[in-house]
C-alpha cells in the first residue's frame, strides 16, 4: 500500500538523482558548461582570490648583474553571499489516498509533479543566468482594464507568480500576483485576480525574489557600481568588453572581440550565446556569402551552429540584438550543495501545508555564480537583424542582361 512514507523514499532515492541531473545539465547550454564547486564557501559566503595582472618578479639582466626584485602576485577578494534557490510541490492529501492502492497512479501522479517543478526550475534558473541578480522580470509601461503593457516579456510565462514594486522601489498592494496569459505579439499580461491598480514604470519580480537571485550575465555586464564587493571605478581591470555601436553582424567583428580579448586578457573564447534575431541575422550573413552553416553538438545533446568552431547559441532570455562570447572556464557556480530536499523531523521531505489537506516538499540549493575573469568577457549590442546580400548587384546584372 501507497502512503507518505512510501512517497518520501521515491522522492528522495529515486526523483532526486534525476532531478539533479536535469537541472544541472538541460537547464540551457551555457548552465551545463558551466562547472559546478563547493570550493570557496565559508559558512554563508563565496570568498574567492582572483590574481590580478602578472607576477613582477620577471626581467632580463646581465651576466653578473643584479636579479629581478622578487614581486609577489596581486589578488584581490571577491565576496558573494550564497543565493537560496527553492522549488516546491504541492500534493493533495487526497490524490496520495486516491491513489494508494495503484502503483501506476501513484508514480504518474509524482510524476507529473516533478515535470512541472523541473520545467519551472529550469525556467527561472536560464532566466536569473542572465539577469542582474535583482529579481525583476519587466517594467509596466500602461495599465488599463486589468492588462499591463511591459517594456518586454521575455523573462515573464504563464503561472508566474509575481510582486510588484514601484517605481521608487516600495512593494505594492499587488503581492503574489500571478499571471494568467501573456501576449508575446503585444507585450501585454494579465492575471488571475485583476489588480485594482497599476502605474506606469511599476517593476515586476519573481515572488519574494528581489535582490536575491545569483550574479548573472546581467550584473557581470554592468558596468556601474560593484561587483563581488568590489568598486567598478576603482577596478577598471572588472569591466567586460561591450560594443554598442549599431551594425551588421559578420565574421570580422566577432573576430575583432575574440583578438581583442586574447590579446589583452588572455581568455580564450569558447561559447558564443546570443539572441534570436542577432542569432538569425548571422545565419543570413553566412547565406548571403554562399557559406555552409557548421553544426556541432554540445554537452547535454544541444545541437548549435560555429564560428571558427565556436559554438553560437540562442537564447529566450537575451535581447534579440545582443551577442556575448564567453571564456566559460572563468565561471564556476560555487554551491554549499548540489539540489537537495529540505528534511523536518526525523528526515521527513512531505510536510503538511499548515491549515490545509495538501503535502509540500521544497527542493533547495545555495549556490552563487562568479566569474574569475569579468574582463574576458564581450559583449555587442545593436546588433542589425538585416544583412546587406554582397551578390545583390551581380544578381541583378544577370538578370538585366538576360532580358
Amino acid at each position: 500500500m501507497i502512503d507518505l512514507t512510501t512517497a518520501q523514499s521515491a522522492l528522495k532515492d529515486a526523483y532526486l538523482v534525476a532531478a539533479c541531473n536535469q537541472l544541472n545539465t538541460k537547464t540551457n547550454p551555457l548552465f551545463a558548461k558551466i562547472k559546478q564547486s563547493s570550493s570557496d564557501v565559508y559558512g554563508r559566503q563565496i570568498i574567492k582570490v582572483a590574481p590580478v595582472g602578472l607576477n613582477g618578479g620577471v626581467g632580463a639582466g646581465s651576466e653578473t648583474g643584479k636579479l629581478p626584485t622578487a614581486n609577489e602576485n596581486n589578488y584581490v577578494q571577491f565576496k558573494t553571499t550564497l543565493k537560496n534557490l527553492y522549488g516546491t510541490i504541492e500534493i493533495s492529501d487526497k490524490a496520495i489516498r486516491a491513489s494508494s492502492n495503484n502503483s501506476g497512479a501513484f508514480i504518474d501522479l509524482l510524476n507529473a509533479e516533478m515535470e512541472g517543478l523541473l520545467t519551472a526550475s529550469k525556467f527561472n534558473l536560464s532566466r536569473m543566468l542572465y539577469g542582474d541578480g535583482t529579481g525583476a522580470v519587466g517594467t509596466v509601461i500602461s495599465y488599463a482594464s486589468g492588462v499591463a503593457t511591459m517594456d518586454s516579456v521575455k523573462n515573464l510565462i504563464e503561472g508566474m507568480v509575481i510582486d510588484v514594486y514601484s517605481s521608487t522601489g516600495t512593494i505594492t498592494s499587488n503581492v503574489g500576483l500571478r499571471i494568467a496569459y501573456v501576449d508575446r505579439v503585444n507585450k501585454k499580461v494579465s492575471f488571475t485576480t485583476t489588480p485594482a491598480t497599476m502605474n506606469a514604470n511599476d517593476v515586476f519580480y519573481v515572488q519574494g525574489s528581489k535582490g536575491n537571485e545569483i550574479t548573472g550575465l546581467g550584473a557581470i555586464f554592468n558596468t556601474a557600481g560593484t561587483l563581488y564587493g568590489l568598486d567598478r571605478t576603482n577596478n577598471q581591470w572588472l569591466n567586460p568588453y561591450i560594443s554598442t555601436t549599431s551594425q551588421e553582424v559578420s565574421d570580422s567583428i566577432l573576430q575583432s572581440a575574440v583578438d581583442f580579448l586574447e590579446e589583452n586578457s588572455g581568455s580564450t573564447i569558447d561559447f558564443i550565446t546570443c539572441g534570436a534575431g542577432a542569432k538569425r541575422a548571422y545565419q543570413q550573413y553566412l547565406a548571403c556569402y554562399r557559406r555552409n552553416i557548421d553544426v556541432t553538438v554540445l554537452a547535454g545533446g544541444y545541437k548549435a551552429m560555429t564560428f571558427n568552431g565556436i559554438p553560437i547559441v540562442s537564447d529566450r532570455f537575451i535581447p534579440d540584438d545582443t551577442i556575448y562570447l564567453l571564456d566559460t572556464s572563468k565561471f564556476t557556480l560555487h554551491q554549499l550543495c548540489d539540489w537537495e530536499w529540505i528534511e523536518g523531523e526525523g528526515g521527513k521531505i512531505l510536510r503538511q501545508k499548515a491549515g490545509y489537506p495538501a503535502y509540500t516538499a521544497t527542493l533547495v540549493k545555495y549556490a552563487d555564480l562568479i566569474c574569475d575573469l569579468p574582463s574576458g568577457q564581450a559583449k555587442f549590442t545593436n546588433i542589425k537583424s538585416t544583412v546587406t546580400n554582397p551578390f545583390a548587384s551581380i544578381v541583378e546584372m544577370n538578370s538585366n542582361s538576360e532580358t
